[in-house]
């Protein structure tokens, strides 16, 4: 069991960085879409996927995060990624537009940086 917490961490850590850059696509996306076209707002931005988002990203930064940080000890990946969380989090809060894009932007960089510190550290 030992030998697979390791594989089970690291393959988290790499779908943390692909669920962030996913996340950060759809933001830009979004932007582009609904400003520049004028099309797509009630899909995408629907609330609905910030919050299944921010819940996915939650879990696996948790798990994957969390348990690196109990491996090797160093909390900056996981003061990296909770920081990036609660930017997301906060993202909820202030309604959809400029800020919230912001936000949420700043919030998958930092998650997506906490995943590559623990990879690192690993």
């Amino acid at each position: 069991m030992a030998q697979l917490a390791p594989w089970i961490r690291g393959r988290l850590d790499r779908a943390g960085v692909f669920l962030s850059a996913l996340c950060l696509v759809h933001c830009m996306l979004t932007l582009v879409l609904v400003a520049g076209l004028g099309f797509g707002a009630h899909y995408l931005l629907d609330p609905a996927i910030h919050r299944w988002g921010l819940l996915a990203a939650t879990v696996v930064a948790g798990v994957a995060i969390g348990a690196g940080a109990f491996r090797h000890r160093r909390a900056l990946p996981f003061v990296v990624a909770m920081t990036g969380l609660s930017f997301m989090g906060g993202a909820l809060a202030v309604g959809h537009g400029a800020e919230e894009a912001l936000m949420t932007m700043i919030g998958v960089v930092l998650v997506a940086a906490g995943h590559v510190l623990n990879l690192r550290h690993a």
